[in-house]
């Protein structure tokens, strides 16, 4: 019997996929060359599939191509940062300075709603992008007037935010919100990042997370407490390990320990959600840790192996524990990318042990990337 994969193995094998198949495949492909911006999906073929376009989508292509560099890539990603950054900016900034929810292939606005969800994916797009353009001021000065519109209008009391859906008070929109305000805080001195960052960090701690039992919950009420219902017993598997890993990061960006026995927590709480017959992270569970969803799509198996690598570099004495459980989930993960043409994914993978036959959604290249960095970081 061979010999368990490594982590350099598993790392150094996901780099190729990603370099030498998914990178070129999703500009080739992926990117709409001749209207600009990115297509939704694409087919088992490879061929595109023209669905109304989101922003989070086209926010989050961005960032792909701006971190591919960090592996090496040689092909033109900076052309890919241009493309993408310039179409987010001319097809969905409204005048107000928060970006609209989608548009047609042709580019026409579709959802003029200011989804936060989205907002904060075009946050971290033009940290991105700013990144790779530090001469270009008007990305930040984007960035700042957009932040400024939410701090105006959508934030909360307790200083999270609020999103425009049926669904107010989540806690998923103000995750990612964290995400972008950690992106901007090396690249700009404006004090609206870290108060913004703060505040989110400190209501998760305090509401978001069940104190008691670890775990946290993902809907509340407009006191910040579980909400009641079914909506109030959600827990996702991905997202403990999600915010786990965010929080880490702002713990340490921000001198916050307090933060280290509830990122413990999550952790644990996620790995309740683990199924060992597909060695995979399950989509949901009941606030019991019961199972409420068994499928299991492709993004939790990304944050599952970023909050084990996250671990591993605060838990130095159970490194190589931790070290094994990212290797785990790097095999569950490439188990989705088992498709006709190298550089695609799968997305859905049922309970019975079916994968849903589907196209490939471009928004799920934004996790893959993420974790293969973390498993790049952790060498």
């Amino acid at each position: 019997m061979p010999p368990p994969p490594s982590l350099a193995d598993k790392s150094n094998a996901l780099e190729r996929w990603l370099t030498d198949a998914a990178l070129p495949l999703w500009w080739e492909r992926g990117a709409d060359h001749s209207r600009g911006g990115f297509h939704e999906a694409l087919d088992a073929a490879g061929n595109r599939v023209d669905l109304p376009r989101r922003l989070h989508v086209q926010a989050r292509q961005v960032y792909v191509y701006a971190m591919a560099p960090r592996f090496g890539w040689d092909g033109p990603w900076r052309e890919a940062v241009r493309h993408g950054v310039d179409y987010l900016v001319g097809k969905y900034l409204r005048d107000d300075g928060l970006a609209r929810a989608s548009v047609d292939a042709l580019g026409r606005p579709m959802d003029e709603r200011p989804l936060l969800y989205g907002q904060a994916f075009t946050l971290l797009a033009l940290a991105s992008a700013f990144e790779v353009f530090p001469e270009e001021t008007h990305l930040r000065a984007a960035a700042l007037k957009l932040m400024g519109a939410l701090v105006a209008g959508r934030r909360d009391p307790s200083g999270a935010f609020l999103e425009i859906t049926e669904q107010p008070f989540q806690a998923n929109a103000n995750m990612h919100m964290l995400e972008a305000t950690l992106a901007w805080i090396p690249l700009c001195e404006d004090p609206v990042w870290t108060q913004a960052a703060d505040k989110i960090a400190e209501l998760a701690l305090s509401n978001f997370i069940d104190r008691d039992r670890g775990f946290l919950r993902e809907f509340f009420d407009q006191t910040w407490s579980p909400k009641a219902g079914d909506d109030g017993r959600l827990v996702e598997p991905g997202h403990q390990f999600e915010w786990a890993w965010l929080l880490e990061r702002w713990s340490t960006a921000r001198g916050r320990s307090d933060a280290m026995a509830p990122i413990f927590g999550l952790y644990k709480a996620g790995q309740h959600g683990l199924d060992p017959a597909r060695g995979i992270a399950i989509n949901a569970l009941w606030d019991d840790l019961s199972i409420r969803d068994g499928d299991a799509r492709l993004w939790p198996q990304t944050e599952r192996m970023k909050a084990a690598i996250t671990l591993a570099r605060v838990d130095g004495s159970n490194r190589g524990t931790h070290l094994a459980e990212a290797v785990r989930a790097s095999v569950g993960l490439e188990a989705y990318f088992d498709m006709p043409i190298r550089g695609l994914w799968r997305d859905k993978w049922r309970e019975d042990g079916r994968f849903v036959d589907e196209p490939s959604p471009t928004s799920s290249f934004y996790h893959i990337v993420c974790a293969i960095l973390e498993l790049k970081r952790a060498l």
